[in-house]
Formats: C-alpha cells, structure tokens, sequence
C-alpha cells in the first residue's frame, strides 16, 4: 500500500529558539529540562512516520504527549519550527497561504472534539457551511450536505437545529460537514471523546462502515488505548512529544518497545481488539453458476472436509453444501447445486470483534462466514483459527 502522508522529523518549539535550545534537543534533554533551562515547551520533537493509503492511523498518547498538536501540523493549521510534511510526495509545508486554503478545501478535512456547530443553522445548512464559504452555489452544496447526511444515517434530520439532536447525533453532523468536500484525507481529533460510552461505541462503528465504503486516509487522535485498537489499521504512541513506537494493534501488543507502552497495554483483552478480519481463513468454494454436486463432493475430498461454502460469479455469498446432501443429488441423477444449498449460515463482517463471534460460534455446526459490504464471502472463522490468535500463534493464512 502506497504512502499518502510522510512525515520527516517535524518538530514544534514553543517559545524562541536558541543555539541552547537547539543543543539541548540535540543532545535528547527531556522535555522538562528544556522547559527549566530554556522556558521553551517542546510540543513535538524530530517525528518520522509515514500513513499509508485509505489506512485509519491512530496516534494516541496522553495529555501532553503532542498528538493533537501533531495532526494541526498535517494540515499547517500550526506551522512547524522543522521538518517536512509530504502529501502525494509533494512539500505542503513550502506551500503558500493560498496554497494552504485549498489544500484544506479540497484534500484534508477536519473533525474536532467539539461539535462546533451553528445553534441558530439547520442540520442540512450546517452540513453544507464549508462549501457555503468556498462560493458553491446553494442547490449544488445541498445535494452535496444531503449525501453526506446519508452516508452518517441522518438523511431525515436535515430541518432540525442542533439543539433537537443527541450528542452522538451531532457528532455525526460534523462527521457529514467534513465528507461533504469529499476530502481524500480526514483528520479527527479526538473526534468522539465528549460522547458517552454507548455513543462512542456507534460513532466506532459508523467510521468502520465508512471505511469500509469510502476508504480515504484517516488520522485519528485517541487517547483511549480500546478505541485505538478496535478502530486503528495501525496505531503510533508518542511520549512527551516524541514518537515511542507504531505498528499494527497485534504488533504492539504481542512486541510493546519499552515500559511506557507495556504500562499502556497492560490488561488488554484481546478477544476486544482482535476481529474477524483478523482471524479468518481461506474457504474451499464452488460457484454456484457452473459447478455440480461431483465438483462439491471433489472439493470436500480434496480439503478433508464435510461441506463447502457457494458462491456466484461475482463471489458473492450463497451458503453452503454439505457431502451428504451432494450425494444424494447425484444418487438422484439431479446436478442442480441450488436445491441443497443451506443458507442458515452465521454471517459476520470483517470488523467485529472476536468477543462478539465467540458468543455465537457455539451455536452454529458449521464455521462462521465473513462478508465484505457488498456481501462477498472474503472468509470463514473456525475454532482452531480463533484459539490460535488469541494465543498470539497465528500462521500463515
């Protein structure tokens, strides 16, 4: 996957820098004793990283660590002392102040802790606000606000005011103004942080749906570990304004780099941070368009097992045969595979968390199908694939 944001030793000093202050940074001075020596406050020191394309990074750490002024650096909104930030390989960072406001109009948009929203605007005149002040005509930035809403489930609340929404629900007024510019990069500050647990948990899962679909370049300040590792492709800790480690939420939690993210995991329970995604394994399959009973039957010797999963030309999910019920189709001189098909079959996305699959693994004699939104079977959960993850001991899938 392709690099859309590089980050090259970006560093934001504030207070005047010095020739002391330069040699304090350059000789690793912890935060606080520049503070003493010098009265500057470090806010992000010498970071380095990359974000890949259509990827949701999460940077986290706790208050004081930088993130937030880190991401306000990704789109100038704060000018770094050094360093360079690229997009698509390009210097935003020599970029003009025109330069910049188009930058933010038309590439990077951001979602802000606090809703931020006109008390005295509707839903739909809200949503529309960033394309009001670029010019848009007014029939054109509505159509635009409107698809918005609907991608964030809030197409019918388009004539109400702020005030007659929930806090999640006005989370997702400003999730929607962000996407009416259709921007390539998001940027959320901790975006869902001043909404109760059971709001946060929807507004999650509204963004893992979106992914899903939309697939743009997220950046997303947490500093809530759970909610980094159940939404993060991969996920940077930072320490007092320095970068401590970053990789996947398997690989931080199978190898943490030091004390200070040992101390950060400590407790997780993986059937929380583990999804179906993450567990998955390759099907056998037949296509239901043009395979019988004899190549279903073949399929099940071939792999040693007792029912294969069915698919149509365009791999989406149909169900399931079992050998007996092959058997007997061919016993009956009958190749039509539709009339054995079974379709009780458990289906999960790929983003549920493995704690939700366990509770229903148990029930069902046949592993769990995993689906993509268009209902394309992408793999199966089995018993052996669950247990080995949360051993940390997965092979090759």
């Amino acid at each position: 996957m392709a690099d859309k944001i590089q980050v090259k030793n970006l560093t934001k000093i504030f207070g005047h820098p010095s020739h002391k202050l330069e040699d304090l940074i350059n000789q690793g001075a912890s935060k606080n004793d520049i503070l003493k020596q010098t009265g500057a406050t470090i806010g992000v020191r010498k970071a380095s990283f990359n974000v890949k394309n259509n990827e949701i990074f999460v940077i986290m750490g706790l208050s004081g660590s930088g993130k937030s002024t880190l991401i306000r650096m990704l789109n100038h909104l704060i000018a770094p002392t050094s360093g360079q930030v690229y997009l698509d390989g390009k210097n935003i960072t020599s970029l003009s102040k025109k330069e910049l406001r188009e930058l933010r109009r038309q590439k990077m948009s951001m979602v802000f802790q606090n809703f931020a929203l006109f008390p005295n605007r509707t839903i739909l005149e809200n949503t529309a606000y960033g394309l009001e002040i670029q010019g848009v005509a007014k029939n054109k930035r509505y159509q635009k606000a409107k698809k918005a809403l609907q991608l964030v489930g809030l197409n019918n609340y388009g004539n109400e005011f702020p005030n007659q929404l929930s806090g999640g629900m006005q989370q997702r007024v400003g999730l929607a103004r962000a996407l009416t510019n259709d921007p390539e990069i998001l940027l959320m500050d901790e975006a869902f942080s001043a909404l109760d647990p059971l709001n946060r948990k929807e507004m999650q899962d509204e963004l893992l749906d979106l992914q899903e679909s939309l697939q743009k370049t997220i950046v997303f300040i947490s500093h809530d570990l759970n909610e980094a590792l159940r939404i993060g492709d991969r996920i940077m800790i930072m320490k007092d304004g320095e970068v401590v480690q970053t990789g996947t939420p398997e690989e931080i939690l199978r190898n943490p780099k030091n004390d200070y993210v040992r101390s950060f995991i400590q407790g997780v329970d993986r059937t929380k941070v583990l999804h179906a995604k993450d567990v998955m394994v390759k099907p056998a399959i037949i296509n239901i368009e043009k395979d019988g009973p004899r190549i279903a039957l073949r399929r099940m010797r071939d792999n040693e097992i007792s029912s294969v999963y069915v698919i149509d030309s365009e791999h989406r999910f149909k169900g399931l045969v079992r050998a007996n019920d092959a058997d007997r189709l061919i016993q009956n001189n009958d190749n039509d595979i539709s009339k054995i098909i079974e379709k009780n079959v458990p289906i999960v996305k790929p983003n549920m968390a493995i704690k939700e699959i366990i509770a229903k693994i148990p029930k069902f004699p046949v592993p769990v199908a995993v689906v993509d939104k268009d209902q394309k079977l992408i793999g199966i959960i089995i018993n052996s694939s669950v247990l080995e993850a949360l051993s940390g001991n997965e092979g090759e899938k």
